[in-house]
């Protein structure tokens, strides 16, 4: 039976409270995200009883209902509108301004990345094809073909900060136009590409400011200094509306926060945190270094436990940052081995089911995984039961260190899981199936050994 998501709205926003207990809704690639004025008006057990909810919790006042991939996006624009509500919300469910915390932190780089991940993951796939073409099948690109397909492959990354700095602008209450326009201008052709000073083919701009000499280049791939930028961008401009007549309101604000935003970001605080991210960067792939695989033990084996608690996307940066820098996603493989654990604890909770129904009505939730979408097999089958959810882990460490034992490492970045195949085409591809399988193995073995008479009983 297909699902309906205007129905599905409608019992939703029932098991939420009604419509009038809404104040801002918005969407991940799996979960519905929502704020609730009164969190006493929740009744967490009816979700159970809607058709096309794998389940639903709750963190730091944010209230998550979990649909899966493409189906969240519909059931969102129903709840919006039925109650009115936006994606954006500056105030928690009291009406106060939310309190800064690691919680509120993490929050808000989930909210600045979630609109662009899509982006990637479609840049992902096209380097994957790339892949495919060339080494798969043996085709050799005429260089004007080549030229075309590298527009496909590079823009995302290589303008990244446009991204970034509009999705900022526009999550702190900015205007997006404004976020764009600085986003280029950090990119701009004029200033020396970043990547041609370090390659040794171009200058930087050298500037004297009183006793300060300092280089200047583009903001090419880099994350950290835009997401800062645009959020001081929307900051300088709502203040900016406050202070300033409205009688040139229209004509002064977006000069003056674009001119000040630029002058700091070039100036001031932009070359120090590009120094601050680059050594993120070195840091992270210097654990990832560490002897006998500790840096993907432990990336492996605890970012389901980030994500459990929606705090995963707050490595999205460092990842954009390492592939930017290397050309390469070391994570990568370790990332699929984390979501291929949680597949195999899963897998062996299905087939130790008796029940055909009950089996029948477990499976969906693994297909997600197959593609890299781990929240549906956690939430649904093995976060509820959580020995199967530690095998997972378990198995996601397993996978990650022999991932980084053999300096095992992804071609392009965004693709995981099957899908991911694709970035290993040119070399890797044997490592990355034992990756896989080993993941995969452990999950199960470790759930099969540790859940089998529970699930007996339950059946």
């Amino acid at each position: 039976m297909k699902k309906d998501p205007a129905v599905v709205a409608q019992k939703v926003l029932q098991a939420l409270g009604g419509k009038e207990n809404v104040v801002s809704v918005t969407h991940c690639a799996t979960r519905l995200r929502v704020t609730l004025k009164d969190a006493g008006k929740v009744d967490a057990n009816a979700f159970k009883e809607i058709p096309g909810v794998a389940g639903y919790f709750e963190k730091s006042g944010q209230h998550q209902v979990i649909l899966g991939t493409g189906f969240v996006n519909k059931v969102c624009d129903e709840v919006q509108k039925l109650t009115g509500a936006s994606g954006e919300s500056g105030a928690s469910a009291s009406g106060e301004k939310e309190k800064l915390s690691f919680q509120s932190v993490t929050k808000m780089i989930s909210d600045i990345f979630i609109p662009i991940i899509p982006v990637l993951l479609a840049t992902g796939i096209l380097m994957g094809l790339r892949s495919l073409l060339i080494n798969g099948f043996g085709i050799a690109f005429s260089p004007e073909f080549d030229a075309i397909y590298t527009i496909l492959t590079d823009t995302a990354y290589t303008f990244i900060p446009v991204l970034v700095a509009w999705s900022a602008c526009r999550k702190f209450g900015g205007s997006p136009i404004l976020g764009i326009v600085l986003g280029l201008m950090l990119v701009s052709p004029n200033l020396p590409d970043k990547w041609a000073v370090v390659n040794g083919t171009e200058e930087a701009l050298h500037m004297n400011i009183g006793p300060l000499a300092l280089n200047i280049t583009g903001y090419q791939s880099s994350v950290i200094p835009a997401l800062f930028m645009g959020f001081f961008a929307a900051t300088l401009e709502k203040k900016l509306h406050k202070v300033i007549p409205d009688i040139v309101d229209l004509l002064l604000v977006p000069f003056l926060t674009l001119l000040i935003s630029l002058l700091v970001g070039l100036f001031a605080v932009g070359p120090i945190l590009m120094g601050i991210e680059k050594g993120l960067t070195d840091l992270i792939l210097q654990l990832l270094t560490l002897p006998f695989g500790i840096g993907g033990i432990a990336y492996g084996g605890l970012i389901q436990i980030l994500c459990s608690v929606g705090m995963h996307h707050t490595v999205t940066p460092i990842i954009v940052s390492i592939f930017t820098e290397t050309g390469v996603d070391y994570i990568n493989p370790m990332g699929s081995a984390a979501i291929a654990g949680q597949l195999g604890a899963g897998l062996a909770i299905v087939l130790m089911q008796k029940n055909k129904q009950t089996r029948a009505n477990m499976i969906p939730a693994l297909i997600p995984a197959l593609f890299g979408i781990s929240e549906p097999v956690m939430y649904g089958l093995t976060f509820p039961r959580i020995k199967p959810f530690f095998m997972g882990c378990l198995g996601g460490a397993v996978g990650g260190g022999f991932a980084a034992i053999v300096g095992l490492c992804a071609q392009g970045t965004g693709a995981s899981m099957f899908p991911g195949m694709l970035l290993y085409l040119q070399e890797g591809m044997l490592q990355y199936i034992i990756v896989l399988a080993l993941s995969i193995g452990v999950g199960f073995a470790g759930t099969w050994l540790t859940m089998r008479k529970n699930t007996e009983q339950e059946n």
